[in-house]
């Protein structure tokens, strides 16, 4: 596939860079049969690509094509680039990238990048390739305080959909909403215990490696199936570690946390998980 994807470029007059990005280029990565090709052409004329997109056959026989600049609604610039992520019969995918020769300039710096061909020495020598641009920021204070309040705000959103019954509304407001604030204070405290130096990955990827397995352990349990009684148990589980890892956070940026707004909701929480079903008044 990578000599397909050379070639190609080699064969193109309009193609005068190649870039590989994303997890072939990391040196810390695991190898395995589902790695993408994460591919940028740089290419002096995007248009005449997207005449026909049947140039794009030559990769191989495709199971399913998404063009996402012609689903988005406004469209893209005359001048911008173009996607087409590709996934093939054969397991392979490719996320290949049409970037214009015109808006080097706009090219995002980007640590996992593999430069593969450069007809014109347009880059020069780049780094080799690193973690660096994927490493986790400490948190500000105003950070902080925005994560622990969201979450300690949300959380009686997911109670008053348990108590009701509204098993998909306090599903999406604990996994979509709260877990989000979760995953993000995790990753800070990952950053704490490792000094920033390790990527813990998108959405917690590397998490089971980054984590004690106490916490790894803990984690799961915020994790639930579709009954109610499951889910206030892993609401529970998860503001415990949410408390865990804030406070680890806190002490060591020497932040403010809001313990207040953590011992009032928590009360609630559990007042509403012992209310009647059929109750009148909630206190």
């Amino acid at each position: 596939m990578l000599d397909i994807i050379l070639n190609t470029a080699r064969e193109d007059e309009r193609i005068r860079a190649v870039m590989l990005n994303g997890s072939r280029t990391n040196p810390h990565a695991p190898r395995d049969i589902f790695q993408d090709f994460d591919v940028i052409y740089f290419v002096t004329d995007v248009a005449s690509f997207r005449l026909d997109e049947h140039w794009i056959d030559r990769f191989g026989e495709r199971m399913i094509l998404q063009l996402p600049d012609d689903i988005g609604d406004p469209p893209p610039g005359k001048n911008a680039g173009f996607a087409y992520l590709m996934q093939f019969s054969d397991g392979n995918r490719i996320d290949l990238n049409l970037f214009p020769l015109d808006r080097l300039d706009d090219l995002e710096e980007d640590s996992l990048s593999l430069l593969l061909l450069d007809k014109d020495g347009l880059f020069g020598q780049l780094p080799p390739p690193s973690e660096s641009s994927y490493l986790p920021q400490p948190p500000t204070a105003r950070a902080f305080a925005a994560c622990c309040n969201e979450f300690w705000w949300v959380c009686p959103y997911v109670a008053k959909g348990l108590w009701r019954g509204e098993i998909t509304y306090a599903k999406f407001m604990l996994d979509q909403v709260v877990r989000a604030q979760l995953m993000k204070m995790l990753v800070w405290d990952i950053g704490v215990k490792t000094q920033f130096s390790v990527n813990p990955g998108i959405f917690g990827r590397h998490f089971e490696r980054c984590l004690e397995p106490q916490l790894w352990e803990r984690l799961l349990d915020t994790y639930s199936d579709a009954g109610i009684e499951n889910t206030w148990q892993a609401l529970f589980a998860m503001c415990e570690l949410f408390r865990s890892a804030a406070k680890q956070v806190s002490n060591h940026f020497e932040f403010d946390y809001p313990s207040d707004d953590d011992h009032m909701v928590s009360a609630h929480l559990r007042h509403v998980r012992d209310l009647p079903a059929d109750a009148k008044v909630m206190y």
